[in-house]
């Protein structure tokens, strides 16, 4: 594992800066925004406040 980029845990990169971020429009509201990933065609992608209204509920 030396010489190579270490992830800081769970497969994820470590926080070295800013993520890069994309402008994309609310499946939901139709609201610009911006998210801190590259959308996958074909799928949704909702501002914060939608995504909410979406986020799966505790199984508890």
């Amino acid at each position: 594992m030396y010489g190579k980029e270490r992830s800081g845990g769970y497969g994820r990169p470590r926080n070295d800066g800013p993520r890069e971020m994309h402008d994309v429009t609310c499946s939901d509201c139709g609201a610009q925004t911006q998210v801190p990933f590259k959308p996958t065609e074909g799928r949704p992608v909702y501002c914060r406040d939608c995504f909410q209204k979406h986020k799966p509920k505790d199984r508890f």
